[in-house]
């Protein structure tokens, strides 16, 4: 059955989101994070498309973005292509990096392009990584509350300040102190990722190991241990915590 076309944007705003396959990490270092940045930026001005805001998290991406002689369909496949090409040549593996087609959802009115922006700014904070949205290293929030706008170096940042004020810096604090207020935002979402806990992670590896100690699997066979370890990732779980429960190093988890 042949898939349904997107919904345009009368805006030509839409909020996205693209995940892991298998629901697992797609940025495991700081030079992952780094990568998917730069070629977005790169991309961006390529396609003409403005990203209005963003968010990497370990397994999936919010990006806010705005259509201004470009396509979103278009941006997202290059992006994703650039990116998984990038990323399977440095862990040395092969097949998809990213989960079917990209989600998105339509942005029409200024109310819910503040809301979206909200959303994306406070996924780090709804899991647990930080208490500030500013503070977190991977998301546009930072370039936002900066009050020169040289220093917002991939985001675009006139669309949404302007809705607050028309003085960047009297926007700025109007921005800060709606993200922080309290709120019942439900925006798209990767509903069907569930994060496993380190205590659901290790019940699931002493299953898999079928009575054996789970720090067996270092003295296993090259073969036997691949099998175990792929095993774990299609259960879910994370390669950090995979390596944290197996007390195997990064580099023979990644490769598996």
């Amino acid at each position: 059955m042949p898939r349904k076309p997107r919904k345009k944007s009368g805006t030509g705003i839409y909020h996205v989101i693209v995940r892991g396959v298998g629901q697992q990490d797609i940025f495991h270092e700081g030079d992952d994070f780094h990568r998917f940045l730069k070629t977005m930026k790169k991309l961006s001005l390529e396609s003409e498309i403005s990203i209005l805001g963003y968010c990497l998290m370990t397994n999936h991406v919010h990006l806010l973005l705005r259509e201004v002689n470009g396509d979103v369909s278009l941006f997202m496949k290059r992006l994703g292509v650039s990116y998984a090409y990038w990323y399977n040549c440095k862990y040395e593996r092969t097949g998809h990096v990213f989960q079917d087609r990209f989600k998105s959802e339509c942005v029409e009115d200024e109310a819910y392009l503040m809301t979206v922006i909200r959303y994306i700014h406070q996924n780090p904070v709804k899991a647990s990584i930080t208490g500030n949205p500013e503070d977190y290293e991977w998301s546009s929030c930072a370039e936002y509350y900066q009050q020169d706008p040289q220093n917002a170096i991939i985001t675009d940042r006139r669309p949404i300040l302007s809705i607050f004020h028309k003085d960047k810096q009297t926007a700025i604090k109007e921005l800060q102190k709606f993200t922080a207020a309290g709120n019942q935002d439900n925006c798209l979402d990767c509903d069907e990722i569930k994060r496993i806990s380190e205590s659901e992670a290790y019940e699931i590896t002493k299953r898999i190991m079928k009575g054996d100690p789970v720090t067996a699997i270092q003295e296993m066979s090259q073969d036997a241990r691949k099998i175990i370890l792929n095993r774990l990732r299609t259960s879910g779980l994370s390669l950090r915590q995979i390596c944290r429960i197996t007390g195997l190093p990064f580099h023979v988890v990644r490769k598996a």
